[in-house]
């Protein structure tokens, strides 16, 4: 048996294995979806606010009093922050290497799985397609075993075909949309991961920083 007839069977088995497979990514792609929603959401409020209230205590040289404004480590900017103010009686140098660091691993963590929803809004079109032309190819195959049945034959399989590539559009536009939302997001909260690290360095006195904050109880 030629390697032709073997792709020749693989493609009599039409489209609705693919379609079964788009379900499959589209219940993915909302997982997804869902679980970097809920990883992203409570950012901190107040950023101006508190940022101005911190800036204070920091050049005041009361680190501790900084720490008490920032409360919970429960977003990003907090988790950085708490960072640089550890290491900022060390200095600022080992201040901004730690919070560079954190920086870092915070971008990977929300960036975490969107690779998937990228992948899926880039190729689920092209699985549809796929499965488009494998209907195509069965519905010819129909029309040469059965040719009485003439171009209806064909044409009700040629409909059948093009509903993969309706529902791999259907999967790919969300996930684009989501895509895009998700980095926009980053992109803020990162904005806002430097803003308040240039805040921490720029109210830091490097004159025994160290000092001050023994004093202070830190």
């Amino acid at each position: 048996m030629h390697i032709t007839e073997h792709i020749l069977a693989f493609t009599l088995l039409g489209s609705e294995w693919v379609l079964w497979l788009l379900v499959l990514l589209s219940i993915l792609s909302v997982a997804v979806m869902v679980e970097r929603g809920i990883a992203m959401s409570g950012r901190w409020v107040g950023f101006e606010t508190l940022s101005a209230k911190l800036q204070d205590k920091i050049a005041a040289g009361d680190l501790k009093a900084a720490r008490g404004l920032l409360g919970e480590p429960r977003s990003p900017e907090v988790r950085v922050a708490l960072v640089g103010l550890e290491q900022l009686p060390r200095g600022t140098t080992p201040a901004v290497e730690a919070m560079a660091s954190a920086r870092s691993r915070e971008r990977l963590a929300l960036e975490s799985h969107l690779g998937i929803l990228g992948t899926l809004g880039n190729n689920a079109p092209f699985i549809g397609l796929f499965g488009t032309v494998l209907g195509i190819i069965k519905a010819f195959a129909d029309l040469a075993k059965n040719q009485g049945g003439g171009a209806a034959v064909v044409m009700a399989g040629i409909a059948d075909a093009l509903v993969a590539t309706a529902v791999g559009l259907l999967v790919a536009l969300p996930a684009v949309v989501a895509f895009n939302i998700f980095q926009g997001r980053i992109r803020r909260t990162m904005g806002r991961v430097d803003a308040i690290a240039h805040m921490i360095l720029t109210g830091a006195r490097d004159e025994n920083p160290a000092s001050k904050d023994a004093g202070k109880g830190g």
